[in-house]
């Protein structure tokens, strides 16, 4: 793996000719009533790294907490930060997202190279769904300090403890806005009224999720793509009887997100066809872009620099110019 500098090493698509797909217009950076803070460091994110154009391409690597080191089995490389923060740099990624040890850690040797997020809680998996609470893990003068352009928050949408959860959110929020700092929630449905309502994967559950974020004062939303299901007919109306493509339904999630920007989550690992097609039906829907993990890093590097080539080209069809 090369050593030189990230922008040179980095992977640069030309632009190609816009896709004659329609696709759902985004909201623009001067839309989104940011203090110049916010919007300084966003912008940096969404025009100055990356794919640029306004879209982010994001590699999280929060998974070593939140499920354990099981996800490195797959590709033992990936368990050393490294292959992450080289895969960010030489990928040209918007930003590396990760907790406090790993940023403390390993991000002084791509600080200026790589955007950081800082994931402010977290969770194991070895407790129990039914009560989803992720405790604070970091803070937002942290993330100053550190030199990061975002922060990251999970909200657990629909788990009993969602007061503590919103709570201790209003804590992030407050001090984000006094530092100027972007927040970008991970809201995910979890508990067990979720599981009586259609499901943490059902449309009801994620578009109720994009608009909790949205009113809870997210600037960018991380967001699961809905899944189709039996458990549907358990989801309240109208939900129970819609009938929509994954595209259409996915439109809907980000129509509910607003002004918040949206980025698709990941999930586990799929084959290239399965991942593109994803990620093209989310742009074309109104998604930003991405926040892809185990679906890039499970792969062995040649693997991974060749997908996010492909991930730079489709996302040059989505470019807006910054307004």
């Amino acid at each position: 793996m090369s050593e030189s500098s990230p922008r040179s090493a980095s992977i640069v698509a030309s632009p190609p000719s816009r896709s004659n797909r329609s696709f759902a217009s985004r909201p623009s950076l001067s839309a989104l009533g940011l203090s110049p803070g916010k919007r300084t460091r966003l912008k940096r994110l969404l025009y100055d790294y990356g794919p640029g154009g306004g879209t982010l391409l994001v590699l999280p690597i929060d998974q070593g907490l939140e499920h354990g080191p099981v996800d490195f089995f797959q590709n033992p490389d990936a368990l050393d930060p490294e292959y992450q923060y080289r895969l960010a740099r030489e990928g040209n990624f918007s930003a590396i997202a990760l907790h406090i040890g790993l940023a403390e850690k390993y991000f002084h040797q791509y600080a200026g190279e790589v955007p950081l997020i800082l994931k402010l809680n977290g969770k194991t998996t070895i407790p129990s769904d039914a009560q989803s609470f992720s405790a604070l893990t970091g803070t937002v003068e942290d993330a100053v300090r550190l030199g990061a352009d975002a922060v990251g928050y999970t909200v657990y949408v629909g788990s009993p403890a969602q007061d503590r959860d919103f709570a201790q959110f209003q804590q992030v929020r407050r001090e984000a806005d006094r530092f100027g700092m972007p927040v970008i929630v991970w809201a995910y449905p979890r508990g067990e009224a979720v599981a009586k309502k259609g499901g943490k994967e059902s449309l009801y559950a994620i578009d109720y999720s994009a608009r909790v974020a949205l009113e809870l004062g997210a600037d960018v939303v991380k967001l699961n793509y809905p899944v189709r299901s039996d458990k549907d007919a358990d989801s309240p109306a109208p939900y129970n009887t819609l009938q929509l493509s994954p595209e259409q339904s996915f439109r809907k999630v980000v129509e509910s997100a607003g002004r918040a920007l949206v980025l698709v989550s990941g999930g586990e690992k799929v084959g290239d066809p399965e991942l593109l097609e994803k990620v093209r039906m989310s742009m074309n829907a109104g998604a930003t872009g991405i926040i892809f993990g185990r679906n890039l890093w499970q792969r062995p590097w040649a693997d991974a620099l060749k997908i996010t080539r492909e991930l730079h080209a489709i996302f040059g069809e989505y470019a807006q110019p910054l307004a």
